[in-house]
């Protein structure tokens, strides 16, 4: 998958070692962490980008979990999950995000 911010290739490219690392246990938690299936993992982490108001993490996630098969539904029934914990306005925000794509 091709970077979809244009910093991340900045930072990729200035801390090799730091990204590789980074890598490194994100792909050690993601895949071998527990029994959740793919998409599962992919639409909590969009939930967490959301609910914590990182929008790049967020179109990242949200790209991520189409490629692993969430559907437009899913992904906006785990945003409106975000309303009773976190409120409207933090919806709001990473929904908004969502539409932009």
């Amino acid at each position: 998958m091709d970077d979809l911010h244009e910093i991340f290739t900045v930072f990729k490219r200035e801390f090799p070692e730091i990204h590789q690392g980074h890598e490194a246990l994100g792909k050690l938690i993601h895949e071998r962490g527990g029994p959740l299936p793919e998409k599962t993992r992919w639409l909590i982490k969009l939930a967490i980008s959301g609910a914590s108001g990182h929008s790049l993490a967020l179109e990242t996630h949200i790209s991520r979990a189409r490629e692993a098969g969430a559907t437009d539904d899913e992904i906006k029934h785990t945003l409106l999950l975000l309303i009773q914990t976190i409120g409207f306005p933090a919806f709001m925000e990473a929904f908004s995000t969502f539409k932009k794509q």
